[in-house]
């Protein structure tokens, strides 16, 4: 099997390239050897190298700048979309791609399903419920909706809201966490092997929440990785509503991974999954 990876130098791309690597023949691609918005560099490139799987790792995802640039966050997470569920279609190919909790409101108080109406309420959480109408231009193809990522691969990178509070502990400052908003934590590491699985158990076609069991609100998560790193955590609690943010967040976004747990891909509890990763 050929998997062609894009985005393969962040976060998640180095974690799925990771998963992949001893399983098949991997092209793994950085932005900077393939613009996604460049359609016709997309299908070219795909033509050239004939994958059986292109997994779409690139996003932008800089939720607040997303406010101010629209237009760059529609080409990349719709537009870069489009060139490379058509380059699948094209080829035969599986593509997969990744979603956020942002296509929710986070009017709720329960876990969202696949079956609960998104309603975004950023430009960035717009542009890529967008994105899963582009993927579905792939005849065979999975929308894998992830959030709240953290962890890293072996010689990846390792970023956002999940990393930061793990590092401020270990180095003993004070740590201002939401106590207010309620997320799903996924390691990379995790949503990376659930890819293949659903990728080689050939999973019925269409969207998954890829992310790791159970919810906490940040608050909670900081006490847990205190807790697993042996510190007495210094933290300061932050209602989401007393915080100016540029674009808006959803307050209560865990999102259920039941539907895949129902075909045989389990994904462990967040704790677990936060123990290993700080171990």
């Amino acid at each position: 099997m050929k998997v062609m990876i894009v985005g393969a130098a962040g976060q998640l791309g180095a974690a799925v390239v990771h998963e992949w690597s001893a399983h098949a023949d991997v092209i793994g691609l950085a932005r900077g050897d393939l613009d996604i918005t460049d359609r016709a560099a997309v299908l070219a490139r795909a033509a050239s190298d004939a994958p059986d799987v292109i997994v779409n790792c690139v996003a932008y995802n800089q939720v607040d700048a997303a406010e101010d640039d629209p237009v760059g966050a529609l080409r990349v997470n719709m537009l870069g979309v489009q060139a490379l569920a058509g380059a699948a279609a094209d080829a035969g190919a599986v593509f997969v791609h990744y979603s956020t909790d942002f296509v929710f409101d986070g009017l709720t108080d329960r876990p969202y399903t696949e079956a609960d109406q998104p309603n975004p309420r950023s430009v960035y959480g717009v542009s890529k419920r967008l994105g899963e109408w582009m993927a579905a231009d792939a005849p065979r193809h999975y929308v894998l909706r992830v959030e709240s990522l953290f962890g890293r691969a072996p010689n990846g990178a390792s970023r956002g809201s999940a990393t930061s509070i793990c590092a401020r502990i270990a180095a003993g400052e004070t740590v201002p966490v939401f106590v207010d908003r309620t997320v799903s934590p996924t390691h990379v590491m995790d949503a990376a092997a659930a890819t293949r699985a659903i990728v080689e158990r050939a999973l019925p076609y269409g969207l998954y929440h890829c992310v790791n069991s159970g919810c906490c609100t940040w608050k909670e998560f900081a006490e847990t990785a205190a807790r697993f790193l042996g510190r007495q955590p210094r933290l300061q609690p932050v209602m989401l509503d007393s915080v100016t943010l540029r674009a808006p967040r959803p307050k209560y976004c865990a999102l259920s991974n039941a539907k895949l747990a129902s075909l045989g891909v389990r994904l462990p509890d967040w704790q677990d999954a936060l123990r290993r990763s700080l171990a």
